[in-house]
């Protein structure tokens, strides 16, 4: 069986949902393997109300016992803590005691006016409830997951932020894991301690503005063994894969690997990664730009991938909208939001490549069980070293 997640439930319904399937059994977990990673998405400078409501925590429904998964589906879910308040009417499960008015006016660069004309609805709530990014708590629990079968084999993924509005940093291909070891420390995630004051003051700038961030992360995924994806098919590289699932997060906007879109304007034989050989660490490169992979494949160095986040759509000086249920010209709609959610973007997208390269693994090795995984990655290290 194939490994995939898929969530379910709204931003202020009673919970968020994810179920794994396809994990072999053996398999251990711990809390904190998932919760740790749902506390960072809460961080960031520039986060909403929300994140003062909301304390994520993982409550396993199925699929583990005495720590360990069982190979049946993996039922993870996360509280809305704030659904009781909502509860008897806006979001009540069942038909309300007093009528709730619609809310008709949809907000530019959300998922507002498509999602209505495709469902059919004379109300946002259905639309903006799923549309929400509160749905990538669940994500980032089955990604969670991922990461802890990835790290049992070496890998580990790591984010930072390098822009945010105005304000950047210099891109660097020399990082390792230990250069992150401190970036939950920074408001905004980044690296560098300047850039990262420099960014929390355009973020104030922008919340006092009543305007909205977007910016720019990385994602790492050091140590992949190498050869996972395939060249053979365009849905089975992992470049394509990687971009999907990154693109598939609400707000992102556009996806590179490795240099990415530089590689357009250099030529040729500044643009790929020569290839080296020592008995001690095989096969090797002095540059990634890559970014990890070549011909949907990894081939051992990292994994770089950056991504851009457009700034928020909530705005709290809305932009111009149209009544749908008048057809009149009005101001849109707005609710509850963040002024920068780039730095809980980043955990988000950590999430969605551990799962795409947990994925592969376990298409390249396959086993119902931890132990058969451990001896197929095995036997091909010791091939792969010969």
């Amino acid at each position: 069986m194939p490994l995939t997640y898929r969530t379910a439930g709204e931003s202020h319904g009673p919970a968020l949902v994810a179920m794994v399937e396809g994990l072999p059994a053996g398999l251990p977990l711990v809390p904190e393997d998932i919760d740790d990673d749902l506390a960072r998405r809460q961080l960031g400078y520039g986060r909403g109300g929300r994140m003062k409501i909301e304390t994520d925590r993982v409550q396993v429904k199925s699929g583990l016992r005495h720590g360990r998964t069982i190979g049946s589906p993996l039922t993870l879910e996360i509280t809305n803590l704030d659904f009781p308040k909502w509860s008897q009417d806006r979001m009540a499960i069942w038909e309300p005691h007093d009528e709730v008015p619609p809310i008709t006016l949809p907000r530019p660069g959300h998922a507002d006016l498509a999602g209505m004309l495709k469902y059919g609805t004379d109300d946002l709530r259905p639309i903006l409830e799923r549309a929400s990014a509160r749905e990538t708590a669940a994500r980032v629990a089955a990604g969670g997951v991922a990461k802890a079968l990835l790290r049992r084999y070496g890998t580990e993924i790591r984010s930072h932020v390098v822009r945010i509005g105005p304000e950047a940093v210099a891109l660097r291909d020399d990082l390792t894991v230990a250069d992150f070891a401190g970036v939950d420390d920074s408001p905004v995630r980044c690296l560098d301690p300047e850039a990262s004051e420099r960014m929390k003051a355009a973020i104030k700038a922008a919340g006092q503005d009543h305007n909205t961030l977007g910016g720019v992360f990385e994602v790492w995924a050091f140590a992949p063994l190498p050869g996972l994806g395939s060249h053979v098919s365009g849905d089975a590289r992992l470049d394509g894969r990687f971009g999907q699932a990154i693109m598939g997060i609400q707000a992102i906007k556009g996806v590179e690997i490795g240099a990415g879109f530089a590689l357009g304007s250099v030529p040729g034989s500044e643009a790929h990664d020569e290839i080296y050989h020592d008995p001690e660490r095989g096969f090797f490169r002095r540059t990634n730009r890559s970014g990890g992979i070549e011909g949907g494949m990894t081939h051992g160095a990292p994994v770089v991938i950056r991504a851009v986040m457009k700034p928020i759509s909530t705005l709290t000086r809305p932009l111009a909208s149209v009544d749908v249920a008048t057809k009149e010209a009005r101001k849109a709609f707005k609710e509850r939001s963040d002024i920068c959610a780039v730095p809980a973007a980043a955990v988000v997208a950590e999430a969605a490549v551990a799962f795409v390269l947990a994925q592969a693994l376990l298409e390249k090795f396959g086993g119902d069980s931890i132990a058969h995984l451990d001896a197929a990655i095995e036997r091909y290290r010791v091939e792969i070293a010969g």
